[in-house]
């Protein structure tokens, strides 16, 4: 799931973007979702409620347990720049293309 932030990515920015992704997604997909330790995530609480999903945190430094979500990130990085110009959603759609 890849979220357009074009005004940068502080908890509320986070909170309101994710909420409003995870609604448009299939019941079968939204059972759960695990997060990082990342800042952006300060309003984690929020998402829960207002997405009516649970809420995992990985332990500090154990990527393996998000290992889809580092996969996809390493393939993503290799294709395109971080300052890609996303609003058009042409980094989504290669995401989905490929998975």
């Amino acid at each position: 799931m890849l979220l357009h932030l074009p005004d940068g990515y502080t908890p509320e920015l986070v909170r309101d973007a994710l909420a409003a992704k995870i609604k448009t997604l299939p019941e079968v997909l939204r059972a759960s979702l695990t997060w990082d330790q990342g800042p952006e995530m300060g309003k984690w609480k929020q998402v829960s409620v207002d997405a009516d999903i649970d809420i995992f945190f990985c332990d500090p430094h154990a990527p393996w347990q998000r290992a889809t979500n580092e996969n996809t990130n390493g393939l993503l990085r290799q294709y395109f720049p971080t300052c890609i110009d996303n609003s058009d959603g042409v980094v989504g759609s290669a995401a989905r293309s490929v998975s």
